[in-house]
């Protein structure tokens, strides 16, 4: 197993590197012109000025050198400091952000973080518990009908779903609001007697003992957690259901039952420990695709997290924001992977040996 783990990691840097090469293929087809831009506010009315950017940044060099700065930084001929470069952790500065884009994903990663977490706990129990009973039920009533609710979850768009939600529950009800806290607990929060340990609200929350604030936070998520949790339960329950099938047809199915396991041994302990591989990928993949940021969830109910910035960024034409983010992103989707290869080789040991 841990030489298996080793081989994987050694993978990384190689695919990492082709995710950089990508993303500045992206950049470089900016003009030199266009590029100078993204360093100033505003364009300079001064002859000249724009070209004096260009030289100083290097921006009409070779490709080869320009993302060689980009990755590595590039000494400032003014201060003689060394600016820029990703490996160095220096995504650039973020107009949208009025700050490095390092900074933003610090305060905007913790909200998209708590959010992915509290829609996982839904998304994956859920789904794969009626994926599991939707196969042990096969063409029965209880498969049809979840069998709709499945069909009815994946084709709804998201944006279609969430307002759904926020007009009902909120417009109509004010029962949950948008946003990640009410004014008066923001203010409680931001204040000193409150002690930001995670900058996660629900779990500092009850670290603070404020049951109050966890609750109005909690209130807060419950209706982006639902749109996020219930689109893709519909999916993974369909992936549970059709892997289920396959592996309830197997002969050492039949052989557990005759030895006189019970029903739900077989199918929980035999069963679905055969069927995981697939639906591990999918749930992976769609829990990294939460941590990313989901654009359309948080920009809907108005929550501060990675994807609504991502929105505002790529609304305001901040390309500098937009790159820095899909690179931190494509290092999370690059990680959440070698995660997932790893439980491939706890759920299905014959993995490990490959």
């Amino acid at each position: 197993m841990t030489t298996y783990i080793i081989r994987r990691i050694l993978i990384l840097p190689v695919i990492v590197l082709g995710v950089t090469m990508l993303i500045f293929a992206m950049l470089s087809l900016l003009t030199p012109y266009e590029r100078a831009s993204l360093y100033v506010q505003d364009v300079p009315k001064r002859q000249g000025a724009i070209e004096g950017i260009i030289e100083k940044y290097g921006l009409d060099d070779p490709i080869h050198i320009q993302y060689y700065h980009w990755m590595m930084g590039q000494r400032d001929p003014d201060t003689g400091k060394v600016q820029g470069g990703i490996l160095r952790g220096d995504l650039g500065f973020s107009k949208t952000g009025a700050s490095s884009v390092a900074e933003v994903i610090g305060r905007r990663l913790p909200a998209t973080a708590e959010l992915a977490v509290w829609a996982a706990v839904p998304m994956i129990g859920i789904g794969i518990a009626l994926g599991v009973l939707s196969a042990v039920h096969h063409n029965k009533l209880v498969d049809q009908v979840l069998r709709v609710f499945s069909i009815v979850g994946w084709s709804i768009p998201t944006f279609v779903f969430g307002l759904v939600v926020l007009m009902f529950f909120y417009a109509k009800l004010g029962w949950f609001p948008p946003g990640r806290l009410s004014n008066w607990a923001s203010q409680i929060v931001q204040s000193g007697a409150f002690t930001r340990y995670t900058q996660v609200n629900t779990l500092d929350a009850l670290l603070n003992l404020r049951l109050d604030i966890f609750w109005d936070a909690l209130k807060h998520l419950i209706l982006p957690v639902t749109t996020l949790a219930y689109l893709n339960w519909a999916y993974l329950l369909r992936v549970t259901r059709s892997s289920m099938l396959d592996t309830l047809r197997q002969d050492y199915m039949t052989t557990a039952r005759s030895k006189g396991l019970t029903e739900s041994m077989v199918v929980w302990r035999h069963g679905l420990v055969n069927a995981l591989i697939p639906i591990i990928t999918i749930g992976g993949l769609v829990l990294i695709g939460l941590l990313n940021g989901v654009v359309i969830t948080e920009t809907i109910f108005n929550y501060p997290g990675m994807g609504s910035f991502l929105a505002q960024a790529a609304l305001s034409l901040d390309v500098v924001s937009v790159l820095g983010i899909t690179f931190f992103s494509s290092v999370v989707l690059v990680a959440g992977n070698l995660l997932v290869d790893v439980l491939y080789g706890f759920a299905d040991p014959r993995i490990r040996l490959k």
